[in-house]
């Protein structure tokens, strides 16, 4: 059951590890653009001191001044490890381009054998940002070439002397600027590009063996629960039962007996729920809209001291889904743990359009504690207790419910998150939200058919395909 409903799950990972993938590093930045200071004052310090050429020396080592500065405050401001969004990586490539550009103006143009370096920051786009990017780039480089190749200082040379070099030869410097600006744009794309998609495969199938070994604990753990637990708990029945019939009518421990059978029938359907996890999903006919699956999960909690409501609003007709026992447990654990938190009131809301479906309990408790509110969710992390910091016993837990219930419902394809209300209001947020596809009961055939996402998308495909092998 999970294998095709994790291929689904996985377009919104994929994209996550494109855009990790394309993100430039600060510290890889700030060291080539050391590169370029050290090599552009060696180049101006050796013509002019060493070769003796007259050039304006103090306002070509202003322009890589600039460059030094920027560097200095990027590491003063910024960690090494910082990745760079899209803007951000455009605009310090830009500002490469445009140093570069007024250093050649001062040092004679296109006329300048150092004019090829245009391609450099044009060769660092294409490896990290998206082609539209590159291309604006490459377009700025050409530009400021083509500026240069008519408005310059003389090429530093011999005193008393002018080199000017025919426009013709400028001409097809311009031109390999140019074309080198493409082809290499074009081509460090192509490689890079293939490099990701590459890894991306390879984190995919990472991501999938981990979730199905994950998957695997704990559909056994869930069964050697319920195999371990039937013994006892057929025990306490029985002896329930033989209590029952011998108290006398009208016994005042007669209500304790009752409620003490009907907890452990309580008990029997939670473990019978735990052993048919991993079971097949029930006949195509058997479904239930959002609605009826929330008052179904919301059922056991009602009458238990705390109001619980249900709303559901949306647009369109009510997506329904195929009764899956372990979303069901997954939304009766988090509403469970609301209630036992609430000050008065548990609210489960259903909200849904054309493309998801969105589930959100709410309480009017404590809310999460601050401090593990990122690990909320992880086995073994409390997730409340955030008034009884001093005595840990009381903490709730170990964590393990809700961890449980987050792996069980993302099992369906849905992104469970977690937060607490805005202040001034209190209370913790469950946010789960279904991609309508995969809540609907088509979604397994989608999931299982080569979809048109895949054909767009044929660097997902090596991943897909593993998925459904």
């Amino acid at each position: 059951m999970a294998r095709p409903i994790l291929a689904a799950m996985l377009n919104s990972d994929l994209r996550a590890f494109g855009r990790d993938a394309r993100r430039l590093r600060l510290d890889t930045l700030v060291r080539l653009r050391w590169l370029a200071v050290i090599g552009q004052s060696t180049a101006v310090a050796v013509v002019h001191l060493g070769f003796g050429f007259p050039l304006p020396f103090g306002l070509c080592f202003l322009v890589i001044a600039a460059s030094a500065w920027l560097n200095l405050a990027l590491r003063i401001f910024y960690p090494a490890s910082f990745r760079l969004s899209d803007n951000a990586a455009t605009l310090l490539l830009g500002f490469d381009i445009l140093q570069l550009a007024a250093l050649l103006y001062l040092t004679g143009g296109l006329q300048n054998p150092f004019s090829m370096l245009f391609l450099a920051p044009v060769l660092i786009s294409a490896t990290a940002l998206p082609p539209e990017r590159t291309l604006g780039l490459g377009c700025l480089a050409v530009g400021a070439a083509s500026i240069l190749a008519i408005a310059h200082r003389p090429l530093p040379w011999a005193a008393g002397q002018e080199l000017q070099l025919p426009f013709l030869y400028v001409s097809g410097v311009w031109t390999a600027i140019l074309l080198g600006v493409a082809f290499t744009g074009v081509y460090a794309w192509r490689v890079a590009e293939e490099a990701r998609q590459l890894a991306q495969a390879l984190s995919a199938t990472e991501l999938v063996l981990a979730r199905e070994q994950h998957l695997s604990q704990l559909d056994g753990l869930a069964a050697a629960a319920a195999h371990e637990l039937g013994t006892p708990l057929a025990t306490i029945a029985l002896v329930a039962k033989e209590l029952d019939h011998a108290l006398p009518k009208g016994s005042p421990i007669a209500d304790d007996v009752a409620l003490l059978r009907e907890q452990v029938e309580r008990c029997r359907g939670i473990l019978s729920k735990l052993t048919s996890l991993d079971q097949e999903q029930p006949g195509f006919l058997e479904t239930m809209t959002v609605t009826h699956l929330l008052e179904e999960a919301v059922e056991p909690q009602r009458g238990l001291g705390v109001e619980i409501t249900v709303k559901a609003s949306g647009v369109g007709p009510e997506p329904a889904c195929r009764r899956n026992p372990g979303v069901l447990y997954g939304l009766s654990n988090i509403i469970d743990n609301a209630a036992d938190f609430a000050a008065s009131r548990v609210v489960a809301e259903a909200r849904w359009n054309g493309e998801q479906v969105e589930i959100e309990i709410r309480d009017d408790g404590p809310g999460f504690a601050p401090e593990i509110l990122l690990r909320a969710g992880e086995p073994y992390v409390t997730t409340r207790g955030a008034d009884n910091r001093d005595d840990p016993t009381a903490a709730g837990g170990l964590g393990l419910g809700l961890f449980i219930a987050k792996t069980l419902i993302e099992r369906s394809g849905a992104q469970l998150t977690l937060r607490n209300a805005p202040p001034p209001a209190t209370g913790a947020i469950v946010q789960i939200v279904w991609p309508r596809g995969s809540f609907e009961p088509g979604a397994v055939r989608m999931a299982r058919d080569a979809s048109p996402q895949e054909e767009a998308h044929p660097e997902h495909s090596d991943a897909a395909s593993y998925i459904r092998s």
